[in-house]
């Protein structure tokens, strides 16, 4: 499973990539307003700018909600690097932009997918990725790790090649069950990750060794 980290704070994405783990990153435009990145052309060289650190798939999102709009904004996306995958919203007109962009060779990544017919309308139109939302689902007491397992059934069923990317992942058990259940990405938080080193056999059995070295080595 890759490791896509979702933010659009430099240093974090640099320390997830330093990790050596990192095998993307994800964005959208209320992460670029958290970092207080505002204007189109100050967006375009962030974007820029992540994609300097990271060697892989960077999901820039169109603004847009129009077909026109999102073609327009998606082509000088896709122009800025090599890596950019283009993320469209779950939506009529946005179905039909990643139709248009498949057919040009230009990578997406459907957002805000919160059901497996969304899932299922953005695979037949040609999309890279989709983007179920497990946590957010959560959040309303809707099981986000279910929507994860209809998906890569249906996907399987009918030989679809579209990633099934885990979006809004919140901790180590979301990850290790999109492990299980086949999702090919999960991108959320450095936290999240970093979450995975943790154990506490591993921290008491770290200190018993060191106690132990002491003892003999002083």
């Amino acid at each position: 499973m890759k490791f896509f980290i979702d933010t659009a704070n430099l240093e974090e994405i640099t320390e997830a990539n330093a990790l050596g783990v990192l095998d993307g990153v994800t964005t959208n435009p209320s992460l670029m307003a958290k970092e207080g990145i505002s204007g189109a052309e100050n967006v375009l060289n962030h974007y820029k700018a992540i994609c300097g650190i990271v060697d892989g798939p960077i999901s820039a999102e169109v603004i847009s909600t129009d077909f026109e709009g999102m073609i327009r904004e998606g082509e000088v996306l896709a122009a800025l690097h090599e890596n950019i995958v283009v993320k469209i919203p779950m939506i009529k007109d946005g179905v039909k932009a990643i139709r248009y962009f498949s057919s040009k060779g230009i990578k997406t990544n459907c957002t805000l997918i919160f059901s497996a017919g969304q899932a299922l309308l953005a695979a037949k139109a040609g999309a890279t990725y989709v983007s179920p939302f497990i946590g957010r689902l959560d959040d309303i007491s809707v099981d986000g790790l279910e929507l994860i397992k209809q998906i890569r059934l249906i996907f399987d069923n009918y030989g679809y090649e579209t990633q099934i990317l885990a979006a809004s992942v919140r901790h180590a058990m979301h990850i290790i069950k999109c492990a299980e259940l086949g999702s090919d990405v999960m991108t959320g938080p450095l936290s999240a990750m970093l979450s995975l080193l943790n154990h506490p056999l591993t921290d008491s059995g770290l200190a018993k060794f060191l106690a132990d070295h002491k003892k003999v080595n002083g």
